[in-house]
């Protein structure tokens, strides 16, 4: 089944927009009474029959709703500083949405090399990879903030910053607390300063590690998505 999107949908004729109607007509070449199915990033999935292809206002009848498709039932929000290079924080916010994400900060911290991001361009990436993992619930992505005031207005129970000045941290599994949400910290590719991980620990974060090697920061970022996944999957 085909998923597309579409903030928000009345009634039981929908008209998509230009962009999925195009990808309806020109790339996946679907017919009238073809089956689609369209989220609207809030949990709902909408079965639909096309009514009338149209490479720019294909037409619709939404057919039943389910509310709450696989709704995760654990909160993730990792804040991490963007990479130098732009593709691989988009690579890494196209992986964490695929494998289960709820929130995204990017944080401006001491060692940040870049300081400003296309939200545009964001907002399209984590689009098309909540749409091809067939997810119903659109991650919210926050925009730049700022590392200290990040730290002073988190308000989760359990709060995690990874970081690679010590060789003695325990495994994040370890200092995730069941049953609550969860916020976990990750560096640029220079890592936290010393006093940063001492400021987070000031407001309640704890420290861990993300095993005995030390990654990039997108590859840091995904590893804590699975690991936060596979535990409570278990």
């Amino acid at each position: 089944m085909h998923f597309f999107y579409m903030p928000q949908i009345t009634g039981e004729e929908v008209i998509l927009n230009a962009e999925e109607s195009r990808h309806c007509v020109r790339v996946l070449r679907l017919k009238e009474n073809d089956m689609i199915s369209i989220v609207d990033g809030k949990g709902n999935l909408y079965n639909a029959v096309m009514m009338k292809p149209d490479p720019t206002n294909s037409k619709v009848r939404i057919n039943s709703i389910i509310r709450e498709y696989k709704k995760r039932k654990h909160h993730l929000h990792i804040a991490i500083a963007p990479t130098k290079k732009t593709e691989r924080f988009e690579w890494f916010l196209e992986k964490v949405t695929e494998i289960g994400i709820d929130e995204i900060t990017p944080i401006i911290s001491a060692r940040s090399e870049r300081l400003r991001l296309n939200m545009e361009r964001i907002t399209r990436i984590i689009i098309a990879a909540m749409k091809q993992s067939q997810r119903a619930y659109l991650p919210r992505i926050n925009p730049l903030k700022d590392y200290q005031s990040f730290i002073e207005e988190a308000i989760y129970k359990s709060k995690i910053i990874t970081h690679c000045n010590s060789q003695d941290l325990p495994v994040i599994t370890k200092k995730i607390m069941s049953d609550t949400p969860v916020v976990v910290l990750i560096g640029p590719e220079g890592d936290f300063t010393r006093d940063e991980v001492n400021k987070a620990i000031s407001h309640g974060f704890r420290e861990a590690s993300l095993g005995h090697f030390v990654y990039r920061t997108e590859t840091a970022g995904i590893m804590a998505c699975y690991l936060f996944n596979l535990l409570y999957e278990q």
